[in-house]
């Protein structure tokens, strides 16, 4: 029953998907408001979010967002987190480096990173094709 929720709310932020949001093409997952951005049409259709969710540990927070593949094929992937603090403001304005991942086909995979910031509560994290 939650996947098809997804599913649906996926559907209905493809129509969103075309606005003029789109720096890097694929994915954009805001962790706070648990938005999804699709600037890729094609990887929005073969990549399904389950869960999007922020876990104290000790006294940073880590960002988790669970992936599963719509695809049977292989999908080469780079992803980076964004990390602002409560008021919404950027707390590494240097961004990480882009994270390379493979997710096969029709498997789950889970995308996490702790903020290197103690005062990083919110993340975003951007997904996009890698470069093969």
């Amino acid at each position: 029953m939650q996947k098809k929720m997804w599913l649906g709310v996926v559907a209905s932020l493809l129509l969103v998907a075309c606005s003029n949001n789109s720096t890097t093409a694929g994915l954009r997952i805001d962790g706070e408001s648990q938005t999804v951005i699709f600037g890729d049409n094609v990887m929005g259709s073969r990549l399904l979010i389950d869960n999007i969710a922020t876990l104290p540990i000790d006294d940073r927070v880590r960002g988790i967002v669970q992936l599963s593949s719509a695809y049977k094929g292989d999908q080469h992937i780079q992803y980076r987190f964004y990390w602002y603090d409560d008021n919404g403001l950027e707390v590494n304005p240097r961004p990480s480096a882009w994270k390379q991942t493979v997710i096969r086909g029709f498997e789950s995979r889970t995308l996490s990173e702790v903020s290197v910031h103690p005062n990083g509560t919110q993340f975003r994290i951007q997904i996009r094709p890698a470069d093969n």
